[in-house]
């Protein structure tokens, strides 16, 4: 059982977490508006996996994002008709499909991540150099944690 103090901790974490999720959720809204092609948050992802982890089944996609198969096959439609990410035959198995990021998917992800990447160095650009990793280190252990937590309730299910 938490302690009280563990639980003020906790309380204050998960208060700065909707707030930071309420500000990304705004912000990509506004990108969206100033961007009418833009992909949803969520279709962006399945990009960023297949540039980060190369081509995959659909199958496998849907896994490493903790979606079902159904959403993850709107999405790659959405993304194929947007030149993003193809279709390919799976070499070990000519029956079954690949998805790839194109080259366009490629460059629009890096585009992506260096915009970001600028984004935050600039909010972070006055603190301590120590203080920007150990935020990055505890950050990431926090995800890890928590997408831990997300495989464990979904094998549960």
């Amino acid at each position: 059982m938490p302690s009280d103090d563990e639980l003020a901790t906790a309380d204050m974490v998960g208060t700065q977490l909707m707030r930071l999720v309420r500000l990304l959720e705004r912000k990509h809204a506004q990108y969206q508006a100033d961007h009418p092609d833009a992909v949803e948050r969520a279709t962006y992802i399945l990009l960023v996996h297949l540039v980060k982890d190369g081509p995959q089944r659909a199958g496998t996609l849907a896994e490493s994002v903790h979606s079902d198969p159904s959403t993850i096959s709107r999405q790659v439609a959405q993304l194929v008709r947007l030149g993003l990410v193809e279709r390919t035959a799976d070499p070990e198995d000519g029956r079954a499909t690949l998805l790839a990021a194109t080259a366009e998917g490629r460059r629009v992800f890096e585009q992506n991540r260096r915009s970001r990447n600028e984004r935050i160095a600039a909010l972070v650009a006055d603190w301590d150099p120590a203080d920007r990793h150990l935020f990055a280190d505890l950050l990431a252990r926090f995800t890890a944690a928590f997408d831990t937590e997300v495989a464990a309730a979904a094998t549960r299910s």
